[in-house]
């Protein structure tokens, strides 16, 4: 157990415990301090606190990181389509179907189960249950997600990510004509009021969350998207393309009730196609791209025909 105290000095008063950690210290993100709020690893002045506690002047704050648990996943000989790879990341083309890490239902065959058959030292970095995972795309999106190798680069890459330093780039084929040729979606999102699932966009108390957006070509039921999001929120391009009317093809959940045309992706058609980033070591821009796969591009020549670029 390793534990680290912090003063609250006049500049800090009235932050949220949470935010007064990760401002205090760059070793453990936000969300792994949120974690050991809720078990009891973090006290001020020797109570135990909840993550809305605003600190004040004075305040004696005691931060507690357990020693590492050894990983209990065996490693899955997955095959994987690496993009990139040295000493401390890799970029891995995740395809549409793959679950990131283990979850209720998904116990095996994810890409951590993988990527410890492919990287022999990945046990402990950034926690035990998504060891290496910087962040994650949802199970039937398809296309670039970072890995870190080491802790430095773990570090590194998830403060880009909480800083907004990354830049990414998806392409979608969303319902209907997209009568913008660019635009911007500027919508808070937060956690679906009914079905706790899901997210949805709030006028009121949502996280904000913006997303632009081009298009590339209109074709006669669907047009296809780049889109630019700025800020990282859960289901955030599923939700905002939904809210303005354009859900994208194949979503089940944002979709609404889609027709026969649209049944025939059995995932939703959304890439991850570009990431931009500094490396964590060597601080050099890199830049990762994954083409569109198979199933999204066989879509589009398909229709190519009453397809329109812009």
């Amino acid at each position: 157990m390793q534990e680290a105290t912090y003063k609250v000095d006049p500049t800090e008063t009235k932050k949220r415990i949470d935010l007064f950690l990760s401002n205090v210290q760059s070793e453990i993100s936000r969300s792994q301090v949120q974690r050991l709020i809720e078990q009891d690893h973090v006290s001020v002045n020797g109570e135990p606190v909840r993550a809305k506690y605003k600190v004040k002047p004075g305040d004696v704050v005691l931060l507690r990181v357990p020693d590492p648990v050894p990983l209990d996943l065996s490693a899955e000989p997955i095959p994987l389509n690496i993009v990139f790879e040295d000493e401390c990341m890799v970029v891995v083309d995740k395809p549409a179907g793959m679950v990131v890490h283990p979850a209720p239902g998904h116990s095996s065959g994810t890409l951590v189960h993988a990527l410890l058959h492919h990287c022999q030292d990945l046990s402990g970095i950034g926690g035990v249950e998504r060891p290496g995972i910087v962040h994650r795309l949802d199970k039937e999106t398809s296309g670039l997600v970072l890995v870190a190798k080491s802790e430095t680069a773990h570090r590194s890459l998830a403060g880009q990510f909480k800083e907004r330093e990354i830049k990414k780039v998806y392409l979608a084929l969303v319902r209907g004509n997209v009568l913008q040729n660019k635009g911007v979606i500027d919508l808070a999102i937060g956690r679906h009021k009914i079905h706790r699932k899901k997210m949805a966009v709030q006028r009121e108390g949502g996280r904000s969350a913006v997303t632009s957006f081009e298009v590339i070509a209109r074709y006669p039921h669907f047009s296809y998207l780049r889109l630019f999001p700025k800020t990282g929120r859960t289901h955030q391009i599923r939700v905002h393309v939904a809210e303005i009317g354009h859900p994208i093809l194949g979503d089940k959940v944002y979709g609404g009730k889609l027709d026969a045309q649209h049944m025939k992706l059995p995932r939703q058609a959304l890439h991850a196609h570009q990431l931009e980033i500094r490396h964590p070591v060597s601080g050099e821009t890199k830049l990762f791209s994954a083409p569109l796969p198979e199933d999204l591009d066989f879509y589009l020549k398909s229709h190519s025909s009453g397809g329109k670029s812009q």
